[in-house]
């Protein structure tokens, strides 16, 4: 019996596929439509992989320094932000600290607790979160999370289940539907802790076992995140709400989620940069650094993981050698976790190396930290890297602190880094073989989608 059913709809497959293909040959109007139909589509993978990026120039050279009062004048509406000065900034580095803080934080919750995160892969860290999560959630706390649908593509829905029951809410960023396929490209590339409206966690970190454990002979991850108390977690409670809304249709709003805040949480200026790409591709954290490092007069250290500089970006970097600056990068080296990204990036060293900029690469394991620091008060911490995808087609958001003391902190910890890491000359970036060439050229047909 279920052979003469699988026969039959067998011949009916066939049957209507006769149908379409009479239909098509009857009709030479409906041939046209659908060759349009396929070139426009064609069209638009070809536009998205090869089109070129916003080219990114101040009109006029930065006058005033990064710590002038002017200077941060003007930054405020370039990127649409309102500076705090109310703020306590604690650097967290690696796993094994950030992980347990925000855990910490979790577990002592009395409102709410919201997580937006690219990365929230399933394992031993993700289960610890849950299990928190759900705990407070029995306890009438609200919890709330949005998770990108592909960069947590790992985790099922069934890992929510006792979440949900519980009362928690899960909601997945631009999953495929008919509705929004064309902006399926987007994605949200944030990772973003707050609890109870008074404490957000921030960087590049999201939550994954690689981060904490040793796997296959690979120390955990190199990466840093910060906590965030005083009123720059508002602006980041404010960047979660916006994918939340988009995601789940509901406007969060009282104090569970916006309760008063004391007045001597710190001395720590901030300003929280909230970046989605506008309909030509332009984004605030994009404008971000171009400023910055158009105004450093002294020295840009930088911390990336995926390091695909634009022709603008490199171009504000050598012309910051050129007036003095002190340029250095530390990127991933052998144990980057995408081997094509790097060799895409690598190809991009030339440039800057003829310029005199110093690129380290980092040995002991891969570092996905994600920190410039800008004439030693400046520094910006968040989930950009300085590439096409973070500064024109995912959202981001990006801390940035004018404070001595946290910009001191975290240069010792990139000092520390360029120790562990191999400096590249320009002789041997010359010299690399024809496997690795070929990459790049590989890499440079994926460029802005890497």
């Amino acid at each position: 019996m279920a052979t003469k059913t699988k026969t039959r709809r067998t011949r009916a497959r066939y049957q209507h596929g006769d149908v379409i293909k009479k239909e098509f040959d009857q009709h030479e109007a409906l041939r046209i439509i659908a060759l349009i139909a396929i070139l426009a589509f064609a069209s638009l993978i070809i536009a998205g992989l090869f089109a070129p990026g916003l080219k990114y120039s101040l009109a006029t050279p930065p006058r005033f320094s990064v710590d002038a009062p002017q200077f941060l004048d003007e930054l405020e509406p370039l990127v649409n932000s309102k500076f705090t000065h109310n703020n306590s900034i604690e650097v967290l580095e690696n796993g094994e600290n950030f992980y347990a803080a925000e855990l910490d934080t979790m577990r002592h919750a009395q409102h709410s607790i919201n997580i937006e995160a690219y990365i929230f892969h399933k394992g031993q860290i993700t289960n610890e979160v849950i299990n928190a999560l759900t705990e407070r959630a029995r306890a009438g706390v609200h919890v709330n999370i949005v998770i990108d649908s592909l960069g947590s593509l790992s985790t099922l829905k069934a890992s929510f289940k006792k979440l949900k029951q519980a009362g928690g809410r899960v909601e997945w960023y631009h999953r495929l539907r008919l509705r929004n396929w064309f902006r399926g490209n987007n994605r949200t590339h944030r990772e973003i802790t707050v609890v109870d409206g008074s404490t957000a966690f921030v960087g590049g970190a999201g939550y994954a076992d690689w981060w904490r454990y040793n796997s296959d002979d690979i120390p955990r991850w190199r990466d840093t995140m910060v906590r965030v108390r005083g009123d720059a977690v508002r602006g980041i409670q404010g960047t979660f709400l916006e994918n939340w809304l988009e995601t789940s249709g509901q406007i969060l709003d009282g104090p569970d989620y916006f309760p008063p805040l004391p007045n001597d949480a710190g001395h720590a200026t901030a300003l929280v940069v909230t970046s989605t790409p506008s309909a030509g591709g332009s984004t605030r954290a994009r404008v971000l650094y171009q400023i910055m490092f158009a105004a450093a007069r002294k020295s840009i250290f930088i911390n990336t993981p995926y390091f695909l500089p634009d022709r603008s970006m490199r171009t504000a970097l050598a012309d910051a050698k050129k007036r003095g600056v002190d340029v250095k990068i530390v990127v991933p080296g052998k144990h980057a976790d995408h081997t094509l990204t790097r060799s895409s990036g690598r190809s991009e060293y030339g440039d800057l190396l003829e310029a005199g900029v110093d690129i380290y690469e980092y040995e002991p394991t891969m570092i996905h930290a994600k920190i410039a620091i800008i004439d030693g008060v400046w520094s910006i911490v968040g989930s950009t890297n300085l590439d096409y995808r973070s500064f024109g087609i995912n959202d981001e958001v990006n801390l940035a602190v004018f404070d001595p003391d946290v910009a001191t902190t975290l240069t010792h910890a990139f000092e520390d880094d360029v120790t562990h890491s191999r400096h590249i000359t320009l002789q041997e970036w010359k010299k690399r073989g024809l496997i690795e060439r070929g990459l790049e050229d590989i890499g440079w047909i994926f460029e802005r989608q890497q």
